[in-house]
This record gives C-alpha cells, sequence and structure tokens, in this order.
C-alpha cells in the first residue's frame, strides 16, 4: 500500500515517534525522520533500514526553522517530495506542576516548542503538496489538548493549541487536496507519560500496537478526511469489532 510514498515523522527517535516510523518500513514506505539527539536516531535508523527500508534521518531540531528548512531540503532532494507528514515531536516540560509554581520561561518554551514545530514542518511540505494536489498531515494531540488536567501545565495547553492549528490549517487547505487532521494516541507505555504520570499505576499500552488510525489516513482511503480528530485506541477497537 505505502510503496513508493514518501512518509516524514518528526520525534521518531523513541517512543511513538520510533513505532511509527517502524511501521511504516514494514509496509514499504521510504522514510524521513529526524530528532534532537543523534545517537538515539541513529539507531532507529539502523533498525529501519533492517527492515529493508530507503530512509533519510536527519539531527533537526523542528521547532527552528532553519533545521525544518534543511531537513525538508534533504527529504526532498533525495526522493523529490514529501507525502505524508505525521508532526510528533513534542515536549512535556517540567513535570506535573501547578500553574501557580510553573516558571514563566519554561512554560513559554514548552508553548514554543509544541506549537511551533508544526506549523513549521507543515508550512515547509506544504508547497509540494499543493503543487501536485495531494497530500497528508497528521498533528499528534491528547486529551490534554481538549481537558485541561491539573499539573500538566505548558503540555496540555499547547496541545488544546495544536487542535486549533489542524482546524485552520485543515479549513484553508480545503479544496487543495491536501488534508491536515490529528491523532491522539491516548496513554501509552513512553517516557514522556513517565514525566507526566510518575507514579502511574494502571496499564498502558504500547505504542506498537494502536498504529491502524495512522495507516488510514496516510492513505489514499482518507481523501475525503480533512479536519478531524481520531482516537488511536478506540480506532484500534472499532476495527477489531467489524472484523
Amino acid at each position: 500500500m505505502f510503496e513508493q510514498k514518501i512518509v516524514m515523522i518528526t520525534g521518531a527517535s523513541k517512543g511513538l515517534g520510533k513505532a511509527l516510523a517502524m511501521k511504516f518500513a514494514e509496509e514499504g514506505a521510504k522514510v524521513a525522520i529526524c530528532a534532537r539527539n543523534a545517537g538515539p536516531l541513529k539507531e532507529v535508523e539502523e533498525v529501519l533500514r533492517a527492515l529493508g527500508a530507503e530512509v533519510v534521518a536527519c539531527e533537526a531540531d523542528v521547532s527552528n526553522a532553519r533545521d525544518v528548512d534543511r531537513f525538508v531540503s534533504v527529504t526532498e532532494e533525495v526522493w523529490g517530495s514529501v507525502d505524508v507528514l505525521i508532526n510528533n515531536a513534542s515536549v512535556f516540560g517540567p513535570g506535573p506542576r501547578l500553574l501557580a509554581d510553573y516558571p514563566e520561561e519554561e512554560f513559554m518554551e514548552v508553548l514554543r516548542i509544541n506549537t511551533l514545530n508544526p506549523f513549521l514542518v507543515t508550512k515547509r511540505v506544504l508547497p509540494g503538496m499543493i503543487s501536485r494536489g495531494t497530500g497528508s498531515v497528521i498533528n499528534i494531540t491528547s486529551e490534554a489538548g481538549r481537558t485541561g488536567f491539573g499539573e500538566w501545565g505548558a503540555y496540555g495547553i499547547s496541545k488544546f493549541a495544536v487542535e486549533g492549528l489542524t482546524q485552520t490549517w485543515a479549513d484553508e487547505l480545503d479544496g487543495t487536496g491536501v488534508r491536515v487532521n490529528m491523532v491522539d494516541p491516548g496513554e501509552m507505555d513512553t517516557d514522556m507519560h513517565d514525566k507526566a504520570v510518575p507514579e502511574c499505576d494502571y496499564p498502558l499500552a504500547n505504542p506498537h500496537d494502536h498504529l491502524d488510525v495512522f495507516l488510514y489516513l496516510a492513505s489514499d482511503a482518507s481523501t475525503m478526511e480533512n479536519g478531524h480528530r481520531f482516537e488511536a485506541q478506540e480506532y484500534q477497537r472499532e476495527a477489531r469489532e467489524e472484523a
């Protein structure tokens, strides 16, 4: 299904981003990945190549416009285009913290990173997508992006912004052939969740187990989806019930 498709994933050195990169590699896609830490990124690149995938891996901070341009430019130079963009990269911040105790600098930094990177990367890949009249952008959101949770601080507030960003891009791109949707992966066993809920005492989903909605949104079957919000674990349950 994904042979010859170019799938770009930010924040792909661990957690959900790594799981997505591996899944799309297994499905035959060409995979462009980035992360801020070169060592873990290199390890993921080697895993993808072992799966037989063609890979572009670039150390990059996607809240920095120059890094974004370099990452996308290298990918376009190698393969000519980007068919699917998954804006996965984000940070949680200093851990559970009441807003009254949240340092201003850290609050602003979390908002900057988590809202600027999906804006910058989407903006950079859009000209190519629009010129071809096709493309899928998938933003990662959270339940904390529509319900305010105490002590989730700037992270949750930034995800409210990502949901608004997704809806705005979707409305502006309506009719171009480019679609922008968002996925709430739900609570998963990741380093970020460990930071958000450090004393978690309930079972968590494996990031590798709830990826079908991403395959759907990246595929040609979803060309009519635009501006919609999906819950990955609910989508998976419904698919199993229908099977």
